[in-house]
């Protein structure tokens, strides 16, 4: 298990993600393991220790990060399906460069138990297939409470969603660790649904971007879906309120090795100790963006005592109402996933000034 770094090599861990459990309950057969970005800290395909990840369509350009592999995977027609991560965009990404199915589940949904965390805040696992239905079957076949990841309470106070799942028509069950009826629901009229673009997502987008989001709204009027447009202001202060919140992932993952400190859930030892070792001997080894990213973690711990991780959480917040807000009067808001097509990857001479700015940038899109 190298999450996609030099740091992890040679590291076993001594039992299975509950997602991998759950799958194997459910008559998956898992035939291998995905290559990501090196500890995930990449929105493109180049920084796994192990080399580039090639875009299945075109293989000069990226495939996206940091669940590259998966995605790469499913579009090539090598996997049905797969698993993937996200804390910024890393399954819907890679899955909207390579042409699949990708999502990032409601957070808590799928549980984190046996994967890596990088900011207990941020931290899904999801599914990637190269239709809607099979992703609805996996997700299916993942979802809901294991008792050992305590980001389920996190987003369910009380137990209120657990309570809901158990009384609710095709809710979870104990015995089976499964919540939700998702495939069944592809069938449900949808002449009633309404849904809404939000116009602040095409800021900057290039055009054939911009058609293909308007060529799928259009394939939704067509289908009775009503289709409107909304502005959501709030939308355009997204990516500076995540940037600090990142700042979290050097406390989990670096200072922290893996773990982090003061969340109720299952703490993996082995991990962390294989980190720890790994920081101590490979710490040359960590990709440009890791190298970014650790540098300024301590920067703004030692100067500015994360207040900035404090005061983006609490924006968090604000952001999360503004879209809640238009959920009210919608089932669903439309934007493109990210607003350009995949780049082409970098010489593998890259300087690490070129690295760093490459990844940033297309990062944080």
């Amino acid at each position: 298990m190298m999450n996609g770094s030099k740091i992890l090599e040679g590291y076993v861990p001594e039992y299975d993600a509950t997602v991998v459990t759950r799958i194997l309950d459910a008559g998956g057969r898992i035939i291998g393991k995905s290559v990501c970005e090196d500890l995930c800290l990449s929105g493109s395909s180049f920084t796994c220790h192990k080399g580039p990840v090639h875009n299945p369509h075109d293989p000069t350009r990226s495939a996206g990060g940091s669940s590259g592999g998966s995605a790469a995977l499913v579009a090539a027609g090598e996997v049905d399906m797969a698993i993937g991560g996200d804390q910024g965009g890393s399954i819907r990404l890679p899955a909207c460069w390579c042409g699949v199915v990708g999502l990032k589940p409601t957070y808590g949904l799928v549980p984190y138990t046996g994967a890596i965390p990088i900011e207990i805040s941020l931290d899904h696992l999801g599914p990637l297939a190269r239709n809607v239905a099979d992703c609805a079957r996996l997700l299916q076949a993942i979802a809901g409470p294991d008792g050992l990841d305590s980001r389920h309470m996190l987003a369910c106070p009380a137990g209120a969603c657990f309570d809901e799942a158990i009384a609710g028509p095709g809710g979870f069950d104990r015995r089976q660790n499964q919540r939700g009826a998702y495939f069944d629901q592809l069938t449900a009229d949808v002449h009633t649904k309404k849904v809404a673009i939000v116009m602040e997502g095409f800021a900057n987008a290039e055009s054939d971007v911009m058609q293909k989001v308007k060529d799928a709204t259009a394939a939704l009027a067509k289908s009775g879906i009503t289709v409107d447009e909304v502005s959501i202001p709030e939308h355009a202060d997204g990516v500076h309120i995540f940037q600090p919140v990142i700042e979290g992932a050097y406390e989990t993952m670096i200072r922290g090795n893996g773990n982090g400190f003061g969340w109720n859930g299952f703490y993996s030892s082995s991990l962390q100790e294989a980190l720890a070792r790994g920081y101590k001997t490979h710490s040359q080894d960590m990709s440009a963006t890791n190298k970014y990213m650790s540098v300024l973690g301590e920067y703004m711990r030692t100067h500015y005592n994360h207040i900035y991780y404090a005061k983006a959480q609490n924006l968090r917040r604000v952001l999360s109402a503004a879209y809640d807000e238009k959920l009210k009067h919608y089932d669903a808001l439309i934007m493109p996933t990210i607003p350009f097509v995949a780049h082409k990857l970098p010489a593998e001479n890259i300087s690490f000034k070129g690295s760093a700015e490459t990844t940033s940038r297309k990062s944080l899109a």
